[in-house]
């Protein structure tokens, strides 16, 4: 949970629920209700305490029989008494003033059954269980009315009593008369759900499920949605950086590559988004051809207006200047184009895994296609490689993502039979890289991410573990290509790096190290080799929302890291840039180092393997190191040892070959 504290805007995110050692699956908050100061937390396994003066976490209510843990939906204070509504245990009350409330015997259930909600409003005890509204009598209740749906929400303030449905938002004043019916049919283009709803003088706020906030005046008819700017969804399935900004789509497949098993037993409908310096640009579902299921983005990288959006279900979108283009499918794209899979409904075309070569043209796979392996050229022309012979011998059926290396092999994940190279210059030859020490050594048949390295090593992430295939070179020299397992000391002992996790990304960053992201264990940076773990990101000591991680993707200008997670998306300010071609643009930031700043000084714009060579003005060295990718960092200390003193210190920057040569000069100020 999250506490705001209203006076400095400050946000203190709350992790010791989730750390509880109680099972997973029933952890979640139903409900807060404040009394002198403590918010009753209301939850799956019962009530706890937190003290809004220390921000801490008091004492915890099992309220079931002999202290069972119950799923509580809401609390209330009336009458002196706390009553605790349940969602199958009745509701439950206990003296306020109480000392020993965490004895479950100090609690008397007063009715029984499930009950979703309970409220104090107007000197009444109004609770709700499923469709009906109900006032209590003493230990009795009666029925003040029936609503078309269950409450799933129940909320009061001095002068309104609010009960959310699905569909609905009901307004009761207090003598408990219904003054307003708000439905869902009244927001236009959408099939917006309720969720939750609430009253702040005389504005509804109401919650929904997908479609964001909306409000309206009690006495209007109008709702208009209020939702802050963001993306449309916190699932993020895949991510694709921009020189400034980046677009996102939501999904896309499960873990086994079922876009009708993703969301709600059949393809999700979801837009996309795109952030740049105008700020958010989100597309709905009715703007896109009803093209179902995006599960990747690929961004020309010679023209960034044009953006190619693959569907797990409908095929190809193309983008220009963020207007729909086109959407390829079976009736557009020509004989030798995408089709559709045989036997199912005519517009189930599987694309993915989508990256352009260094001659412009298009890569992709389709799945569950004899010819999976396709091209869209630059000149509008479509051709598909025939995989049957590789079908028959593997089975494949479904791929993930794909990298192109520098000789033009093409590197494809698949669901069931590893990594898949093939290279239409030798010949159409495809080769496969799978489980099994004769085969290629992976860990597991499921691969489920690559990238290629600035060493032109291919790093593959599968289902259980990492390998290494030592040089992409050997794709044409050797009969079986094999890969090796990273081997780290930990502990004196030594192990395989990222031993049995589940990576579902690796991404290279200018300094050639390793972003690998995991389904539930967060965010690893590693060094070049994978010898040293730099970072260890969760959810316990950063900001991720979630350690189940779907993409990650840099900004090779400004080294910025973004991760893309089942609950959210965070960015890493890192600093390791691509390499330039040249020294033209190399630069220092800042500069002058003022007697305030606390960082380290970037020199930025390098080549790779640059040599960089700090000294005074008096010529005595204090710093030298060789660039991995397009930046380096200087703490400002000579060689570790001690902070330099005020002055004008010069950077000389060269070449590894050295042909190339640039000076700089940083100003220093303590």
């Amino acid at each position: 949970m999250i506490v705001i504290n209203e006076i400095d805007g400050s946000m203190l995110n709350v992790v010791d629920i989730i750390n509880k050692s109680i099972p997973t699956n029933v952890k979640r908050v139903n409900h807060f209700m404040e009394y002198s100061g403590i918010v009753y937390v209301s939850c799956d396994f019962g009530i706890v305490q937190y003290n809004l003066a220390t921000l801490q976490f008091g004492d915890t209510y099992l309220i079931g029989d002999n202290g069972a843990q119950i799923a509580v939906s809401q609390t209330t204070i009336f009458d002196n008494k706390i009553y605790a509504a349940t969602l199958s245990n009745g509701i439950r009350r206990a003296d306020i003033n109480n000392p020993n409330l965490n004895d479950y015997s100090q609690w008397t259930t007063i009715v029984g059954f499930g009950w979703s909600g309970i409220e104090a409003f107007a000197n009444e005890l109004i609770a709700t269980s499923g469709w009906n509204v109900l006032k209590f009598q003493g230990d009795s209740y009666i029925n003040i009315a029936t609503l078309p749906e269950s409450v799933v929400d129940f909320k009061k303030n001095e002068d309104y009593l609010v009960l959310t449905t699905s569909n609905h938002v009901f307004v009761y004043n207090p003598s408990l008369i219904q003054i307003a019916d708000i439905t869902s049919n009244q927001i236009p283009n959408t099939t917006a759900q309720f969720t939750c709803a609430t009253i702040i003088g005389d504005t509804v706020l109401i919650g929904t499920l997908e479609d964001g906030v909306f409000s309206k005046k009690i006495t209007s008819s109008v709702l208009e949605n209020i939702t802050p700017q963001g993306h449309l969804r916190n699932n993020i399935f895949a991510l694709s950086t921009l020189s400034k900004g980046f677009w996102a789509v939501y999904g896309g497949y499960n873990f086994f590559y079922n876009p009708y098993g993703f969301y709600k037993g059949s393809p999700a409908k979801f837009g996309i988004s795109k952030y740049s310096e105008k700020g958010w640009l989100n597309i709905p579902y009715s703007n896109l051809l009803e093209a179902k299921a995006l599960s990747r983005i690929v961004v020309n990288p010679n023209n960034e207006n044009q953006v190619y959006v693959s569907s797990y279900y409908s095929g190809l979108l193309e983008f220009e200047s963020d207007q729909l283009k086109t959407l390829y499918n079976a009736s557009n794209t020509g004989s030798d184009g995408l089709k559709s899979i045989p036997n199912q409904v005519p517009d189930d075309i599987r694309v993915n895994g989508t990256v352009f070569d260094k001659s412009g043209n298009l890569w992709l796979t389709s799945s569950i296609d004899s010819k999976g392996l396709k091209v869209l050229k630059t000149n509008g022309q479509w051709q598909s490689y025939d995989m049957s012979k590789v079908y028959q011998r593997l089975g494949v059926l479904n791929f993930g993502r794909m990298v192109i290396d520098r000789n033009g092999t093409k590197w494809l994940t698949s669901q069931n039979d590893g990594i898949i190279g093939f290279n239409e210059n030798y010949n159409n030859l495809f080769k496969t890289i799978k489980e099994g020490s004769d085969v290629g050594n992976l860990p597991n048949n499921y691969a489920s991410a690559v990238a290629i390295d600035n060493r032109n090593q291919l790093w593959i992430g599968t289902r259980n573990g990492l390998r290494v295939l030592p040089s992409i070179d050997s794709f044409n020299s050797s009969e079986q290509l094999t890969t090796q397992p990273i081997i780290i000391i930990e502990e004196n002992l030594a192990q395989e790096l990222l031993y049995q996790q589940l990576i579902t990304d690796i991404v290279v960053d200018g300094s050639n190290n390793k972003w690998i992201a995991t389904a539930d264990s967060g965010v690893f940076l590693v060094s070049s080799d994978g010898q040293k773990t730099i970072y260890h990101f969760t959810i316990k000591n950063s900001p991720l929302p979630s350690n189940s991680i779907n993409d990650i993707d840099i900004n090779g200008l400004t080294g910025e890291v973004f991760i893309a997670t089942s609950r959210g998306m965070v960015s890493f300010k890192g600093i390791a840039t691509e390499a330039n071609e040249n020294l033209n643009n190399a630069y220092i930031y800042p500069n002058p180092v003022r007697p305030d700043f606390t960082g380290t000084v970037k020199i930025s714009g390098l080549i790779d393997r640059a040599t960089i060579k700090i000294t005074d003005v008096e010529g005595n060295l204090v710093y030298e190191t060789t660039s991995e990718g397009g930046t380096i960092e200087w703490d400002t200390t000579a060689f570790g040892k001690y902070k330099v003193a005020s002055g004008v210190y010069m950077v000389f920057i060269s070449s590894e070959d050295g042909l190339e040569t640039k000076v700089k000069k940083v100003m220093i100020i303590r």
